[in-house]
């Protein structure tokens, strides 16, 4: 089944045997910098000549997640790095409540006693279609596929996975050994937008940064 690349990375986060995510922090960068290169690739927006994210088309895409991005895009000019920091948290959510509304994952009812709860549970029943991805990310990432062969999505979702240090699909070894394929499938990104290519492939150093307190546009 193919899903949007919002969706799709958080099920590439999923952790099925914990039934959690594996680390929530970088679910959100994750999910937020797939939703930019989803408008990108769909040419709603792209970067101007100060590598700042600008909207080339406001109209709707149908997609609750993509209309709020756009929406915030339109009001605000920043690099692609400070976007995917930006409200990654409210991005995450409202993914999780699409899966969740699409029957993918189960969230939790809110506490009935009105006790303030920091998140609830999410669970999910049927873990074949995440594994399943995490299988081909892998799999594209470590085979012998042309990069440029392969789908955008699944290229942009291994870029995502080797430079956000998704371990449940990537480890450190395959990263290392793999590295000029993991820069080839990153450099697809490149074509619809460069910033975000360069903006993807310092992922982990974002994260750090930001969880830091540091600075970054």
């Amino acid at each position: 089944m193919s899903r949007a690349l919002h969706l799709s990375s958080y099920l590439l986060a999923f952790d099925t045997r914990a039934q959690s995510l594996q680390d929530r922090t970088r679910a959100g960068f994750l999910v937020r910098a797939a939703a930019l290169a989803e408008l990108a690739h769909r040419g709603a927006v792209a970067e101007d000549g100060a590598g700042h994210v600008r909207v080339v088309s406001a109209d709707p895409t149908g997609d609750g997640v993509l209309d709020a991005l756009l929406a915030e895009a339109g009001g605000a000019s920043h690099s692609w790095k400070s976007w995917i920091r930006r409200d990654r948290e409210d991005t995450l959510e409202a993914v999780e409540q699409r899966l969740a509304v699409l029957g993918v994952v189960t969230v939790a009812d809110r506490d009935p006693h009105g006790r303030v709860v920091p998140r609830r549970p999410v669970t999910m029943d049927d873990p074949r279609e995440a594994l399943d991805l995490q299988v081909r990310v892998a799999e594209l990432v470590r085979g012998s596929t042309p990069p440029a062969e392969a789908p955008f999505a699944d290229a942009v979702l291994a870029a995502l996975a080797a430079h956000g240090h998704l371990r449940l699909v990537l480890t450190r070894l395959d990263r290392k050994a793999h590295a000029d394929r993991v820069t080839a499938l990153t450099d697809r990104l490149a074509t619809d937008a460069p910033g975000l290519a360069r903006a993807v492939s310092g992922l982990n150093l974002t994260m750090i940064a930001a969880q830091g307190g540091m600075g970054g546009g």
